[in-house]
């Protein structure tokens, strides 16, 4: 089998697991719960556990090196995760952590960087120059590659499109700010839209699915858009315009040759990926609009752990000695 790479998405109720080879060929996967139990300080135990408990290295040897994706803010010249509000980390040694336990080459990176870097090595990136990832689901996540390579800026927190703010009189973000495109794009953003549809509408059709489930999902608004529910329809075009604003706003500085959507919501179809589309084209600039392909992700849930191995067989691939890479 040659030898492996383990990739690592952390995430805050879940921490995916993969052993790959170097061309990317996923050999065995599954997750275990990210205990998040005093601060996180048991994770990187609870992750090297199940990888020894479930038999597939027998030693070190086998094993190239350990790419890690985390949330929040993510330093990967010094594996240091300096904030993951959902886990409880603050200036968390990951990398340090990882090697001191395993005695292997360790990469970290934010958990959407890597995901963008796994979804152009095998997914429907096509190994482009310049590419955009966006993950719409609870929250907005995004990953830039810029010649081949991820932007992580001056500190980690660069390609926050999710932060790119499109309605300055809206809602209060979790960063702080006003109107953010998490505050509208994300399925928690749909779902607070929504609410305020069914107090001034309550005998429609959302405000009785409502009634009828105790709840509201944005899986249920896109349903009652795709029956033509007026209401739903105008919630769908409000978050595919903020969409449109956000991306061409990004592409200005990037040019990129894809736009790529993953995430919960990107399982909307056609449909939404279409009016993202005539959005995007709206605001962008002429050349711009035209050079940059809108499409869906592929790879779901095996974007992290695949961009993880991609960090990790890229960096040894060129022999970086920088501080990011704890040595045997």
């Amino acid at each position: 089998m040659g030898k492996q790479i383990i990739g690592i998405d952390i995430g805050g109720t879940k921490v995916k697991i993969g052993l790959l080879d170097v061309q990317g060929n996923i050999h065995s996967k599954w997750d275990i719960n990210t205990n998040i139990s005093n601060n996180g300080a048991f994770i990187v135990d609870d992750i090297w556990e199940s990888i020894l408990s479930k038999s597939v290295i027998k030693n070190n040897q086998e094993i190239l090196g350990i790419g890690i994706g985390a949330p929040g803010f993510v330093d990967a010249k010094t594996g240091i995760v300096h904030e993951a509000v959902n886990i409880g980390w603050e200036n968390f040694e990951l990398g340090r952590r990882f090697n001191e336990k395993t005695n292997l080459p360790v990469f970290v990176e934010n958990d959407a960087n890597l995901a963008a870097l796994g979804e152009n090595w095998k997914g429907a990136g096509g190994l482009v120059n310049d590419l955009i990832v966006v993950t719409l689901g609870t929250g907005v996540g995004s990953g830039i590659v810029s010649n081949g390579e991820v932007i992580q800026g001056v500190n980690g927190t660069a390609g926050e499109i999710g932060h790119i703010i499109v309605d300055p009189h809206g809602r209060l973000c979790n960063c702080g700010r006003i109107g953010c495109l998490d505050t509208i794009a994300s399925a928690n953003g749909i779902v607070r839209y929504a609410e305020n549809v069914i107090l001034k509408n309550p005998t429609g059709e959302l405000a009785k699915m409502y009634q009828k489930n105790n709840k509201i999902t944005s899986k249920d608004i896109f349903i009652l858009a795709s029956q033509d529910n007026e209401d739903c329809v105008q919630i769908i075009d409000w978050v595919a315009d903020a969409l449109g604003i956000a991306f061409a706003n990004a592409a200005t500085i990037l040019n990129p040759s894809k736009i790529l959507i993953g995430g919960g919501l990107s399982k909307a179809g056609d449909i939404f990926l279409n009016k993202i589309k005539k959005s995007f084209l709206k605001y962008s600039l002429t050349r711009i609009g035209e050079a940059t392909q809108l499409d869906f992700a592929e790879l779901e849930n095996d974007a992290g752990i695949t961009g993880a191995a991609y960090l990790v067989y890229k960096k040894l691939q060129k022999n970086d000695d920088c501080s990011t890479v704890m040595n045997n």
